[in-house]
């Protein structure tokens, strides 16, 4: 006699989440098969990979492989049955006679056999655009890679080849966006390295605006933080206006603007400003991955709400996964402009950088350059 069950192990079955609407589509489209096989071919394209259960996909697996039986037959007789079972269970040793009983209990309407499989379909097809949104993530933090943002890139690209793909799927709904509350753009990266690539870009921008005018690729947004953002503003601004460049216009500059505070002193912005190492587009490149880098991150995110939403239908999905790639498309745009083929740039003026100066903005040495143009 077995023994009785505890109160532990009733704690552990209540623990165990709810089956999802898909796991009733599944279900009862399996059933409706086994009621009438004939339905095999009346439910469009289904792979086995489509089904979110292992043992319902390798079910489908047999009935696809299996001969299909007569009308007749299959009325009267269960061989088929019998087949289909002997030849799921190498792959599904869970799988029992009973629970084919269970799959034609519980199916409502064979007959809809189609609507089933149309669901099953959604519903892998969110599950899919989540891993693609995963592996966008994924890829944009991976320090490992000798050329993250190329293959950030590559990926997104695999993720729009998806959505079209699965555009021609699904009926398009015109009008139709998520209504998910988009979650939070992860957190910027404001390591020293990042802070230190930025102000070095200031600095060296300062020595040679000239070569500021043709970073035309760079935005206000891409820099991490928001006083780097605003001094690149004033050069740009001043550069614009062609006017004297150098650390004390652009200190003039920043007063104008309000940039100037109780913990962020003349001194401290003289200090930043005078510390040029390399070439603007250099550092500039390098504030600009960082801002691809993180607005992949941004679309991996809001992706992967939207498919974590189950109101979202398919053309939902489709239709707020392009929108959000969009934004990614424009800073992606900027890049190839940056990294494209050089340009003719005009002649860099001999000036000898002056010595580094301590200063609150400058909370460590700059990081030697490793690679200029």
């Amino acid at each position: 006699m077995p023994p009785a069950s505890t109160d532990d192990e009733h704690d552990d079955l209540d623990a165990l989440p709810p089956p999802q609407p898909v796991h009733y589509a599944e279900q009862s489209l399996l059933g409706a098969l086994l009621l009438e096989a004939h339905r095999l071919d009346e439910i469009g394209l289904l792979e086995p990979g489509h089904f979110s259960n292992h043992t319902h996909g390798e079910l489908f697996r047999a009935m696809r492989s299996a001969p299909a039986p007569g009308t007749e037959q299959h009325r009267t007789s269960p061989a088929w049955l019998n087949t289909v079972l002997a030849a799921a269970r190498p792959h599904a040793p869970g799988l029992t006679a009973s629970y084919l009983h269970t799959l034609i209990q519980v199916c409502p309407w064979p007959s809809h056999a189609a609507t089933y499989a149309r669901m099953i379909r959604a519903d892998h097809a969110r599950r899919s655009l989540r891993l693609h949104a995963g592996r966008l993530a994924q890829t944009a933090v991976d320090t490992t890679l000798p050329h993250r943002a190329k293959a950030t890139l590559q990926q997104a690209d695999t993720l729009a080849q998806f959505l079209d793909a699965l555009s021609g799927r699904f009926t398009p709904h015109p009008g139709s966006l998520p209504r998910t509350a988009l979650p939070p753009a992860p957190a910027r990266d404001t390591g020293e390295e990042a802070l230190d690539e930025e102000r070095l870009l200031i600095a060296t921008a300062t020595a040679y605006p000239a070569e500021t005018s043709q970073m035309r690729w760079l935005a206000p947004e891409d820099f991490t933080l928001p006083l780097h953002a605003a001094l690149w503003q004033c050069l740009t601004a001043l550069t614009h206006r062609g006017e004297a460049v150098d650390p004390v216009t652009v200190l003039w500059e920043a007063q104008h603007r309000s940039l100037l505070t109780h913990d962020i002193t003349p001194a401290d912005l003289l200090a930043l400003l005078s510390t040029p190492v390399g070439s603007p587009e250099h550092w500039g490149e390098k504030v600009l991955e960082r801002a691809l880098l993180t607005s992949a991150q941004t679309v991996a995110v809001r992706i992967a709400a939207f498919t974590d939403d189950p109101a979202n239908s398919p053309h939902q999905l489709i239709t707020g996964s392009r929108r959000a790639l969009a934004e990614l498309t424009a800073v992606r745009s900027r890049w190839h402009q940056a990294t494209g083929p050089a340009t003719p740039r005009t002649a860099r003026p001999a000036r000898a950088p002056a010595a580094p100066r301590a200063g609150p903005l400058l909370r460590s040495a700059p990081s030697p350059v490793r690679a200029t143009r």
